[in-house]
């Protein structure tokens, strides 16, 4: 099953990416997040009796990649010296 999340990453809501980047080792979606996720990118999902997706091998190492970036939340450099005036 192939979500393409890198694809549609843009797409996705900021809970849902959140979401992604908190958990990046669950390999299997529950249905509540494989539903939110088809509906924000407009696509389907092969799902199993549950309603649950598999995440690719790509789909994996693109959402650690994303967890793993520092956020750029403050664009002013702040430089603090260690020592003392």
């Amino acid at each position: 099953m192939e979500m393409d999340i890198r694809d549609h990453w843009d797409r996705l809501s900021a809970a849902t990416r959140q979401w992604l980047t908190d958990n990046p080792g669950c390999l299997i979606l529950p249905r509540t997040m494989t539903e939110r996720i088809c509906q924000e990118t407009g696509r389907s999902a092969d799902c199993d009796q549950h309603g649950q997706a598999t995440l690719s091998r790509g789909d994996l190492d693109f959402i650690r990649a994303k967890g793993n970036q520092i956020p750029d939340t403050d664009s002013e450099y702040r430089f603090f010296d260690a020592t003392q005036p």
